[in-house]
């Protein structure tokens, strides 16, 4: 009877680790779905703040050249603009991404950090009239964008690598050949934006036509985000 009873003590013991494991498991588990989740909104609303700096960087050059404000108003706009840019940027180091996401993260903060390079050389064209800061503007604008579809391309690719985000080590071959045929469409979408709105010289024949292709070029970028799976 008395051993029947430790038996007895030991299955119960045996039980509640058990329990306990799983009661671990899955707040660990939730904990790093919570994480990803939480991540994932971050990301995206740094992302949506990067865009939106931009589009305001352009329309007030707009507003400038159609006399809503005067050159001094501009610049002291683009000095908050920098101001502003640097601290969205500094958000990228408070992201906590799973590991699969790093190289993601960094591709997408060296695009911001090469977009500020750009929009800097802008601003100094604008008060100097130095045409060689307008080309090296332009290139890293380029640059810029290049190193956001790679970023994105290394996120879908972790993204849809992911079998069952609940599982941990449970991974899929990423689906690289539908993502890369929405890259292609997307690059050629943004290339069509480049025949429309530049002339010959790669350049644009008015401030006008300027935001036409910036926003060209972000829907462009906003098909690409919508249909990579």
């Amino acid at each position: 009877m008395k051993k029947k009873k430790i038996q007895n003590i030991i299955i119960v013991a045996i039980a509640i680790s058990i329990i306990g494991a799983i009661v671990g498991y899955n707040y660990s588990v939730e904990q790093n779905k919570q994480k990803g989740l939480q991540f994932g909104i971050e990301l995206e609303q740094i992302q949506q703040d990067v865009k939106d700096l931009q589009t305001k960087f352009y329309s007030e050059k707009t507003r400038w050249k159609e006399g809503d404000i005067t050159k001094e108003e501009l610049l002291e706009f683009y000095d908050n603009h920098l101001k502003e840019f640097n601290e969205t940027i500094s958000k990228y180091d408070d992201l906590s991404p799973p590991e699969i996401f790093e190289s993601s993260v960094e591709l997408l903060k060296i695009s911001s950090e090469t977009q500020l390079l750009s929009d800097s050389e802008y601003i100094k064209w604008i008060k100097t009239g130095d045409e060689s800061a307008k080309v090296r503007s332009d290139t890293q604008f380029q640059e810029s964008v290049e190193y956001e579809l790679q970023g994105l391309v290394e996120f879908y690719s972790a993204k849809t690598g992911i079998k069952n985000y609940d599982e941990d080590a449970k991974f899929e071959a990423p689906q690289s050949g539908l993502t890369q045929k929405v890259i292609q469409v997307a690059e050629n979408m943004a290339s069509k934006c480049d025949e429309e709105f530049k002339n010959e010289l790669g350049e644009f024949d008015s401030d006008e036509i300027e935001v036409e292709w910036f926003n060209c070029t972000n829907e462009a970028k906003k098909w690409k985000i919508d249909h990579l799976p």
